[in-house]
């Protein structure tokens, strides 16, 4: 397969990468769309004529940034709804409770390096809120996603998943010392395994599920690292929420990526090898189609349990 590349790149924008683009009569859901990259995201599919749900958390902030969307774009088809990711029963309440096609569905929400926490069922919080969440929420929606007939799934990954393949025989950290990024990492591959396995499973539904790194972005999500893990990247060029959004749109909304599926992008153009000694690009055990198979099948296991 040839690599794809698009005019935009590093420094481009959310605006750039959906200017001139349509989305009227189109649904989307932003998944934790009420803060960071999320508005953003969101921003920009109501600005190009898309029906939008921020499903988060906090709905008292999600109806804060609504409001501001609403006003920004002129577009009144924003909404919001409750969706707490680590929980089995929001989740699939939040699946339940859709009515309709479902177009785009951007899995934005997560949580970073956070110390060790579980959910309910004993699963590590990361993998549990970063990942499964996420699969149910897509699983739960799928017939969704192929009544619109062309539906897109964007799986927003890091550069961090290249700490961590999947450690299928201790996912959940149950036997080995709890390691924040680790934990992080592995939660990042399974996004990416995710879009590779939806692309394949979900290939004759007309659905095209990708992965992505939006870059190094200050937002909430970094709420949990302490003020020194910043002093050791003083000079480092920060996007801004509008440049970190932009892949997320493109690969959301831009018809220069129509029918492309199952790959990992980065700085709105498909990512080349992680080398060695460098942030950016793919680990190949992130795109190995075996893991992506091993994953979804456990996924589903931990869903029915």
């Amino acid at each position: 397969m040839s690599r794809i590349t698009t005019p935009f790149s590093y420094d481009s924008t959310a605006a750039d990468v959906i200017a001139g683009v349509d989305l009227s009569g189109r649904r989307a859901v932003v998944t934790g769309g009420a803060s960071g990259i999320g508005v953003e995201t969101a921003r920009a599919l109501a600005s190009a004529g898309a029906e939008v749900t921020l499903a988060v958390r906090n709905t008292a902030a999600g109806e804060r940034t609504a409001a501001d969307i609403i006003e920004a774009t002129g577009n009144s088809h924003v909404f919001v709804a409750p969706l707490e990711l680590a929980d089995r029963a929001s989740v699939r309440a939040f699946a339940e409770n859709w009515d309709g096609p479902l177009h785009i569905l951007v899995n934005n929400a997560g949580v970073m390096a956070e110390p060790l926490n579980r959910t309910p069922e004993g699963w590590e919080h990361q993998f549990a809120t970063n990942h499964i969440g996420h699969f149910g929420l897509a699983t739960g929606l799928h017939s969704a996603l192929a009544q619109a007939g062309n539906a897109r799934i964007v799986s927003v990954s890091s550069s961090a998943h290249n700490r961590s393949d999947v450690v299928f025989d201790d996912i959940h950290f149950e036997h080995r010392p709890y390691d924040e990024w680790a934990a992080y990492g592995q939660s990042k591959t399974a996004n990416v395994l995710f879009a590779v396995e939806a692309a394949k499973r979900w290939a004759s539904d007309g659905i095209v599920a990708n992965a992505l790194m939006p870059g190094g972005i200050r937002t909430a999500l970094q709420r949990h690292l302490p003020e020194e893990f910043f002093k050791n990247w003083e000079g480092f060029a920060w996007k801004t929420p509008e440049q970190g959004a932009s892949t997320s749109v493109l690969l959301a909304a831009s018809p220069l990526v129509d029918g492309v599926t199952g790959r990992y992008f980065e700085d709105n153009n498909e990512a080349l090898p992680h080398g060695d000694n460098d942030y950016s690009g793919v680990s190949a055990y992130a795109l190995d189609p075996e893991s992506a198979t091993r994953l979804w099948d456990l996924s589903e296991k931990l869903l029915a349990q």
